[in-house]
Formats: structure tokens, sequence, C-alpha cells
């Protein structure tokens, strides 16, 4: 029992999965497990980079934007003579 993936082990492992799973369904079952794989890593980074950013604090607000001089919100009428 050292080795439990090796030789006939893994043969029967692979069949069963794929008996569960289907042959159309495994392409698209790695596909998916790829995907959230890299978006994990992403993440996994950028909580990385932001603990490391000096000053910047857990509770820090958002940035406020102003609008440019002159902008309209879309929407609203301007009551200007």
């Amino acid at each position: 029992m050292s080795n439990l993936f090796a030789g006939p082990h893994l043969w029967i492992l692979l069949i069963v999965i794929l008996l569960l799973f289907g042959a159309a369904k495994l392409p698209a079952l790695a596909k998916s497990m790829g995907q959230s794989a890299r978006i994990f890593k992403g993440e996994m980074k950028a909580m990385k980079e932001d603990s490391t950013t000096p000053g910047a604090t857990p509770a820090a607000e958002p940035a406020k934007v102003e609008p440019a001089s002159g902008a309209t919100t879309p929407g609203v009428a301007d009551t200007k003579p």
C-alpha cells in the first residue's frame, strides 16, 4: 500500500472517472478547473501585493472621484439660464 497511484490502481481510477463523468464532459471539466486555478492564483497575487503596499490599511475607504469641470451627469438636465 506504499504506492497507491501506480500500475493497475491508476488505470482503475481513470476508468472510474471516465465512467462517472463521461468522455464528453472531461475536457470541459479540465478547462473549468484550469480557469479556477488561474483565477485563484491571480487573486492570491493581488492579495499579496495589497498586503505589501506601504500605507495600505484594510479599513481604508475607496478614493472618491470628482467629476471633471464641465462634465455633466447623464440623465440630469442642465439648469443654467
